[in-house]
């Protein structure tokens, strides 16, 4: 290495940190940047999104649908997926989660009727439906809603 192989780190040269308009020799100074007169170069500019008076396109388009900031996200389950669990197994959220039964838990687990289930099981989840109730306890298991 030699001097004439030196050069700055990387992102060190730009920096949007320096002070505009203050005299020629600063390299940013007179018009500060802005060019020559225009809207543009006022203060008070419009906003972004500002399109000159026309009716902007965030009111042009139609709103659509309606979030419910109560609503839950309820991870399903069918009841075939318990079979992958040995006999007496107490199954949970968090043993679903750590088999990959489910992929990511939000709310809470609601286990459906689908399938067959042929092992004796302890189910604690956050939801059962009719179906799945009968089945699980067909079956000798149980079901406790947490």
């Amino acid at each position: 290495m030699d001097l004439s192989n030196l050069s700055p780190a990387e992102g060190s040269r730009k920096s949007d940190n320096f002070r505009r308009g203050r005299g020629h020799a600063s390299g940013n100074g007179k018009t500060a940047g802005k060019g020559h007169k225009g809207q543009k170069a006022r203060s008070g500019a419009p906003r972004p999104g500002f399109e000159g008076g026309q009716m902007p396109l965030y009111r042009r388009l139609p709103k659509r649908g309606f979030t419910d900031r109560n609503s839950k996200v309820i991870t399903a389950i069918n009841v075939s997926v318990l079979n992958r669990f040995e006999d007496g197994t107490e199954v949970t959220p968090a043993l679903l989660l750590e088999s990959g039964a489910v992929s990511k838990i939000v709310d809470g687990v609601k286990i459906l009727g689908g399938g067959e289930l042929t092992k004796k099981l302890t189910v604690k989840v956050h939801a059962v439906s009719e179906g799945a109730k009968s089945k699980i306890e067909a079956a000798g298991g149980t079901v406790e809603v947490i």
